[in-house]
């Protein structure tokens, strides 16, 4: 027989650091709770969803504030180019006036050098200070034109005397009285010449007269003109 302790009930295993609570069998959960728990789950992701939406919603905002601010940056760069280049161009042109206007008051002088040099004047410091003079304004972009014999052309001469010559088919430049000046594509001041046209009536060229004999003598072979 076995000898039973007394004042001990027989308890069933339960596993060590276990309460007696944890071996008893937790009881299934009702439908009642399983719905809560599902319309709880439901509800955060109702939240989730709402704060997801509200976030894309304030990100499409800033994308559209940046948007903004970059095409209000370009512009302004585009504006701030635009008037640099118009700075640069009125201050160009500025320049350009100020040289133009240097180099015309320097024309009497260029003038004198230039009739000094045509009487052989233009002898020793006075010729060196000269020819530096119009170095200079040559460097400058001063440029010195008309010449006897080409065409006259109103937009860079200026006629001071008129005359006829049997030996011009134009109106040609036959004495230039002062030369003429260009500052790039600025005429400063045109060349003064000595004009002459073709003499009213006058007799047709050497070789027109050639032409002319040469047909008489054609029609004078071929039993001359026909007659009417």
């Amino acid at each position: 027989m076995t000898e039973e302790t007394p004042g001990f009930d027989e308890q069933p295993d339960v596993p060590s650091g276990a309460t007696p609570e944890d071996a008893e069998p937790k009881p299934a959960p009702s439908s009642s709770e399983e719905g809560a728990a599902q319309a709880g789950d439901a509800a955060a992701a109702a939240q989730t969803a709402a704060q997801t939406a509200g976030l894309t919603a304030q990100l499409d905002q800033v994308r559209t504030a940046l948007n903004e601010r970059t095409a209000d940056v370009q512009r302004l760069q585009a504006e701030y180019q635009n008037y640099r280049r118009r700075v640069e161009r009125d201050r160009a042109a500025v320049k350009e006036l100020a040289v133009a206007n240097l180099l015309t008051e320097l024309l009497p002088v260029l003038d004198d050098i230039g009739r000094a040099r045509e009487h052989g004047e233009l002898v020793g410091g006075f010729k060196s200070v000269a020819e530096s003079l119009e170095t200079v304004a040559a460097k400058m972009g001063l440029q010195q034109f008309g010449k006897e014999g080409e065409p006259f052309d109103p937009m860079i001469h200026e006629a001071l005397m008129h005359s006829y010559a049997p030996d011009v088919t134009e109106t040609t430049c036959v004495a230039i009285l002062q030369p003429g000046y260009r500052f790039g594509e600025r005429t400063i001041r045109p060349a003064r010449v000595a004009v002459a046209e073709p003499q009213p009536g006058a007799q047709p060229a050497k070789g027109d007269e050639t032409d002319t004999a040469d047909t008489a003598a054609d029609d004078k072979e071929n039993g001359g003109p026909d007659e009417g």
